[in-house]
């Protein structure tokens, strides 16, 4: 243990308190951090998971402690100070201090920065005077969408966006009785993230429970009527909307690190360990670019997987050990009765192998760059989740002819190549 591990004087601040920030605070204690640990966060709520967000929560009557990361016992019994609604509106490296929205200054020894992102709201004209539209990142979001889903009769919803936000959110409206529809921009969903099997699966899927996608549709304005809104896309089509849900994207919260004069490049740029370009700085979760030695390229990844495991690997280096942040990325989506598990980063990719399963309900898809598999997406298949995520971490080599023929068990054993 580090002589800075011992000294209880010594105080760790944390810029954010979802999940890359609660994570870190715990793994601190758990390597032996004998100092103070202050979590800063502006949202008042106890730091809440926020997956459900889209979908359990969205769906249910749950309070959102319910869905709480750590109960506020736990916060009491590893000694770490909650300052929940409390915004750090600046860093000072210099003088190793951070500055709060009501001038008070808090000194510090380590700093993480786990500010995390929030939704990216189109330049769309009308979009912000319009009634009834919401993004969806905090559960103050869910509270207000909740509250005007249970307002309006009609309960014509609009999604502005076909990513896994949109898409998720479109299926627990549509679970509460809304007329849903999706608007995207590209020509199909899941675009960016995925290949055209996958969007066309997702597509047929909200098709035939009832809601209506529609792609290549960009939204240029909202028109406000009587009781409702209109949206209004480039082509002339026209929507009606009582609710408007925007699933477009995120802005990376980078202002805080970029005025302190830390390393910006599509995050903060950090090392092996999490550590920023400044000594005692360290960056976590979303607002994070790191090294991934796997892929050999810097990422910047949006994940809980990922917030959890650089949580970790901060709480480790700055304890004094010496450890190495090298993860294969790993994410999931829930919508409807259809459970979608990815793992691996597919770009790059110039073949794919979709594998169906006796089991209509299964499939998954193999990402290739030539003979290197780089991801699988699994519908409804944990087997195909799980050789997929070993194959990946220990590049073994794949027979594409097996993996193809769906008679051939799915096991890893059957899938290797002879000489891998």
């Amino acid at each position: 243990m580090s002589d800075n591990n011992k000294n209880t004087s010594q105080i760790c601040v944390i810029i954010g308190a979802s999940h890359a920030g609660v994570n870190a605070a715990f793994a601190l204690r758990k390597e032996g951090w004998k100092g103070e640990i202050i979590l800063y966060d502006a949202d008042p709520t106890l730091p809440y998971h926020r997956p459900p967000l889209s979908k359990a929560y969205l769906t249910s009557n749950d309070d959102i402690e319910q869905n709480a990361i750590k109960s506020a016992q736990s916060y009491i019994k590893d000694n770490i100070t909650l300052q929940l609604g409390h915004q750090v509106t600046s860093i000072t490296p210099s003088e190793s201090c951070v500055v709060l929205k009501n001038g008070a200054q808090q000194h510090y020894d380590k700093l993480i920065i786990a500010t995390g992102a929030r939704p990216f709201i189109p330049p769309i004209q009308g979009l912000q005077t319009a009634k009834h539209v919401y993004p969806l990142r905090t559960a103050a979001d869910v509270t207000h969408i909740k509250s005007a889903f249970a307002e309006q009769d009609q309960k014509r919803v609009v999604v502005i966006g076909g990513g896994y936000i949109g898409l998720e959110t479109a299926a627990s409206i549509k679970k509460l009785g809304g007329d849903v529809t999706v608007l995207e921009r590209e020509e199909r969903i899941l675009a960016r993230v995925t290949a055209p099997v996958m969007s066309d699966f997702f597509q047929s899927l909200h098709a035939n429970n009832g809601v209506d996608v529609f792609t290549s549709k960009d939204v240029t304005s909202i028109k406000p009527e009587n009781t409702h809104n209109k949206v209004i896309c480039a082509d002339g089509t026209e929507y009606e909307a009582d609710i408007i849900i925007v699933g477009v994207g995120i802005r990376v919260n980078l202002e805080l690190a970029e005025a302190a004069g830390l390393h910006i490049d599509n995050g903060i740029r950090v090392d092996h360990c999490t550590q920023t370009s400044m000594d005692n700085i360290y960056a976590i979760g979303d607002c994070s670019n790191h090294y991934n030695p796997h892929y050999d390229r810097y990422i910047r990844l949006e994940s809980v997987q990922n917030a959890v495991d650089q949580a970790k690997t901060a709480a480790a280096a700055i304890c004094g050990k010496s450890p190495v942040y090298n993860t294969i990325p790993w994410f999931w989506s829930d919508q409807y009765d259809v459970k979608l598990q990815m793992v691996g980063l597919s770009t790059g990719y110039n073949q794919i192998i979709v594998r169906h399963e006796t089991d209509a309900t299964k499939f998954s898809v193999w990402y290739f760059q030539d003979e290197t598999l780089l991801s699988v997406d699994a519908i409804n298949n944990a087997k195909a989740y799980v050789i997929g995520t070993k194959f990946i971490k220990d590049n073994t080599k794949v027979d594409k002819t097996k993996l193809l023929d769906s008679d051939i068990e799915l096991k890893a054993d059957n899938l290797k190549l002879d000489n891998s």
